[in-house]
């Protein structure tokens, strides 16, 4: 039998917890539009199809998760986040600290590029932003396993920042660290799979880089994994598929750079509306742009 994609292994995760953790599954449209992306499972107890109340159906999971159901609460783009946030934002995320009872709900936010003005948003830097998540982007199986069991071990809401980009991947993304390198790439979410590319471009030109993955974003870990291949470079560049301003790479970068004495550059999508059409598309950055920001970065230091 060959490896699981990621759509594969969320979808079995999904049907374990149904069936044995009397889990539930909640969200818009999850059944009717070939079941997210084949993420949800179908023929079993548990799928509740929510109509379009976006801020009550949010309000329905963190009552699920208060009572100790652990709902996975699926919205099928990001950009509805700004409507589903406030039970999460203002209940889930604060009733632990102030009221000493936690809502743990597994909330599955999936993002895409090029899908309308509506349906292309990449909104977990905002999610990082309010106390009480913990924030994640994983983007294979093995991390996915990862973050499940970290949630279902503890009591605090999981924002899950998933991209659609992701969900045919079987391989886990493993580090880079050459010696040498005159920068180090940092990739977050979806640009992580244009990292290598980024690098190939780079050495086209004599340039060698590191590549280190980001899966978690909040807490975010400063540790050896991370800060050794930095300091040796001496330069970072911090990725996202977020916006740049106020966004998850600055954020980081910020916190890499204070933790290493290094400068620390961020790249993430322009301050501009993210659209299907052109002028206004927006896309997550691809390898040709890394290039770019890197040789700036390295130009400039």
């Amino acid at each position: 039998m060959g490896k699981l994609t990621l759509a594969e292994t969320i979808r079995r995760i999904s049907a374990e917890h149904l069936a044995k953790n009397g889990g539930l599954i909640l969200g818009q449209c999850i059944s009717a539009v070939g079941w997210v992306n084949g993420t949800v499972p179908s023929g079993v107890k548990g799928v509740i199809e929510l109509p379009m109340i976006d801020v009550a159906g949010a309000g329905i999971a963190v009552g699920a998760a208060i009572v100790g159901r652990r709902p996975i609460f699926i919205v099928r783009f990001q950009d509805f986040m700004v409507l589903n946030g406030s039970p999460l934002i203002n209940y889930a995320a604060k009733c632990k600290e102030l009221h000493g009872r936690s809502a743990p709900v597994f909330i599955r936010a999936l993002a895409s590029d090029g899908l309308g003005p509506v349906h292309s948003g990449v909104l977990h830097g905002v999610f990082m932003h309010f106390p009480g998540f913990k924030v994640c982007a994983p983007m294979t199986p093995g991390e996915y396993m990862t973050i499940w069991k970290e949630f279902m071990a503890g009591d605090d809401p999981m924002f899950v920042s998933e991209d659609r980009a992701s969900f045919k991947n079987t391989e886990e993304l493993k580090d880079v660290v050459r010696p040498r390198a005159a920068i180090t790439l940092f990739g977050i979410a979806s640009t992580r799979f244009q990292l290598e590319e980024a690098a190939r471009l780079l050495e086209g030109e004599g340039v060698t880089c590191n590549l280190v993955h980001i899966f978690r974003l909040k807490p975010f870990k400063i540790d050896a994994r991370v800060l050794a291949p930095l300091k040796r470079s001496g330069l970072g560049l911090v990725i996202d598929s977020g916006f740049e301003i106020s966004g998850a790479a600055r954020s980081i970068a910020y916190e890499l750079g204070a933790a290493s004495g290094c400068t620390v550059r961020a790249l993430g999508l322009a301050d501009k509306t993210k659209c299907l059409c052109p002028p206004y598309q927006n896309k997550t950055p691809d390898a040709h742009k890394i290039f770019i920001a890197a040789k700036e970065a390295i130009k400039t230091r």
